[in-house]
């Protein structure tokens, strides 16, 4: 449940990420410490940063600095990739395209989902058949963000796993048979700068973070860079989740907070560009595709 949270924890994941693929990874002393670290985290503020996730700074940049070249094209090239039904939502959209709760907002995106082959759901799955629509430029775009994207789905999840563990259940709760293959949803998204007194845009210097878990509804887990995000605590605050180099901030979403029997909280957040600079955030959600079929997990908290 939330709480009144004043600040974002912060878990070195390392201990649970060189036991994740053991049977036995539970009765480790270290990942048993993760653990319960992930459970008062998802409790009491449904967000937390974590460090020792292995996913290479320079690699982070990189990802960073190609999406906002993208971003700096002209709309010509990048309507080249236009989003649209024919090509199974996925693509780019351009700034105010993207509505919530019925008011555009003030970014433009690139949307991509995993590639879903014709058929592998029926009638139901049609609309979103099709292959990912990457940009020609700048180049090595594709292979650059389908890297990342692979090691974000390895990272969440083994993160799923302690999350499994901190819910009372197996490591594999989230995968395999009973849960289903494992689905993402990446969103590389610009916001453009707010005018300072000179009523420049400055475009230099960013400082983008990745976020993991989701924001979305019925999303699970989400990795995020981003400019700023504001959490508000139970009492109405908003509090600030400031970028931190070196780590991802996670947090719980809808789909999770339900599994739990609302132990985890699916905390409401927002994000903030109050500078001149134009930012870039690459959203990861990671989705498990047969969990609506799971009974929900809660029964043994410690």
């Amino acid at each position: 449940m939330a709480t009144d949270f004043k600040s974002i924890p912060i878990i070195d994941i390392g201990p649970l990420l060189s036991k994740s693929d053991d049977p036995d990874m539970g009765s480790d002393p270290g990942v048993a410490q993760v653990v319960e670290q992930l459970d008062r985290a998802c409790r009491e503020a449904g967000f937390f940063y974590v460090k020792g996730h292995g996913v290479p700074d320079p690699l982070v940049k990189e990802v960073r600095s190609i999406a906002r070249k993208f971003f700096h094209l002209p709309y010509e090239e990048k309507l080249k990739i236009k989003m649209t039904p024919e090509a199974g939502y996925r693509g780019y959209q351009r700034l105010g395209e993207n509505i919530t709760k019925g008011v555009p907002d003030l970014h433009e995106a690139i949307d991509c989902y995993t590639e879903i082959k014709p058929g592998r759901y029926g009638a139901l799955g049609k609309p979103m058949e099709g292959p990912n629509q990457w940009p020609q430029y700048p180049p090595n775009y594709k292979e650059l963000m389908e890297e990342y994207i692979s090691l974000c789905s390895e990272l969440s999840r083994k993160i799923m796993r302690g999350i499994g563990l901190a819910l009372g259940g197996s490591p594999s709760e989230f995968e395999g048979d009973r849960a289903g293959e494992a689905f993402w949803v990446t969103r590389i998204i610009g916001y453009p700068g707010v005018p300072d007194a000179n009523g420049d845009n400055k475009t230099d210097n960013d400082v983008g973070w990745f976020h993991l878990l989701g924001e979305v509804l019925f999303h699970s887990f989400e990795l995020r860079c981003s400019p700023d995000s504001k959490v508000r605590n139970l009492s109405g605050e908003w509090i600030s989740a400031p970028p931190i180099p070196g780590t991802f901030v996670c947090n719980i979403g809808d789909m999770l907070k339900i599994w739990s029997n609302g132990l985890y909280e699916s905390t409401l957040h927002r994000v903030v560009n109050s500078n001149a600079k134009f930012r870039v955030c690459v959203a990861y959600f990671y989705e498990v595709c047969n969990l609506p079929c799971l009974p929900l997990m809660r029964v043994n908290h410690r």
